[in-house]
């Protein structure tokens, strides 16, 4: 077996991965990816204890136990981009061996929790609700650098979405991924909203948000809010959720996302105050996740 070369698998002098700093035993199997560091500390002080506190740039990783289950906190930043080092790493980090760079013969599957915020696309959709993403659709492109990435995307569902919006043909070629069905059932609940959510590779232009620069589709999130497939509505925007399902699916592990709506596209409303939702929403998720 072909050793994994230092320009291709990067450590750092004390054997840690690069981005994150991590060493293998630092993270538990189920892990909560976040955006915002400040959030990492936010979801551990609900830790009964914390034996894992690392910080390199974005990324802060706390491990700890939560009623007797070991969980893992990581911020990986905002962005898909940031997704492929978060997603990679961790991966290396249970199936590779580090100090001989080769494989593991034995894989580990990760389970894969995205907690987040997300502006809702359809009016009927509140603020203050809980969205669990079905469906990822990847406005970033990042999955297409993947071989083996038709295998596990809904070609069907992104044809028929590129058909209805006329999607310009100098756009990354949109990509739709589903969530781990285990995951998506164990968050579910009654107050819950289950949806299809588009992540994009930027917060203004790539959303349709127009402050000084016109974007090149001017009525593409009205074709979005009106696009249906299979009975399905397109429900909401976000930044990360294509690239986590995609790299998890090629990579063997489990995802899922789940959002806290703090705005709504369709109705021009923002949650000022929505801290309490996101606390909330962790609170939820915990509970879900100990069972």
């Amino acid at each position: 077996m072909n050793q994994i070369e230092p320009s291709e698998l990067i450590l750092n002098p004390d054997g840690s991965i690069f981005h994150l700093y991590l060493k293998p035993g630092h993270v538990s199997d189920t892990i909560i990816l976040v955006g915002d560091p400040d959030r990492v500390e936010l979801i551990s002080g609900f830790f009964d204890s914390i034996e894992v506190n690392i910080r390199n740039r974005e990324f802060l990783t706390h491990t700890g136990s939560c009623k007797n289950k070991r969980l893992t906190v990581i911020s990986t930043g905002i962005g898909t981009d940031n997704i492929d080092i978060v997603i990679n790493e961790l991966d290396a980090l249970v199936n590779i061996d580090l100090k001989k760079r080769i494989p593991r013969e034995k894989t580990t599957s990760l389970n894969l929790i995205r907690i987040g915020t997300s502006g809702a696309i359809q009016k009927e959709i509140p603020i203050g609700s809980f969205l669990l993403t079905k469906t990822a659709i990847g406005f970033d492109g990042l999955l297409n650098f993947y071989a083996g990435r038709t295998k596990i995307s809904d070609l069907k569902f992104e044809q028929s979405f590129t058909n209805f919006v006329n999607w310009k043909a100098d756009f990354p070629s949109p990509y739709v991924v589903e969530a781990d069905e285990c995951l998506l059932t164990k968050l579910k609940g009654d107050k819950i909203i289950e949806g299809v959510t588009i992540s994009a590779p930027g917060f203004y232009g790539p959303q349709g948000r127009v402050i000084r620069l016109q974007t090149a589709m001017p009525d593409l999130n009205r074709k979005i809010a009106a696009f249906e497939y299979e009975g399905e509505k397109i429900t909401n925007y976000e930044m990360e959720s294509s690239a986590i399902y995609g790299l998890a699916k090629l990579l063997g592990h489990r995802a899922v996302t789940i959002c806290a709506i703090i705005a709504n596209r369709a109705s021009k409303e923002f949650s000022s105050n929505y801290k309490p939702i996101i606390k909330e929403l962790i609170e939820y998720t915990l509970s879900r996740l100990i069972i």
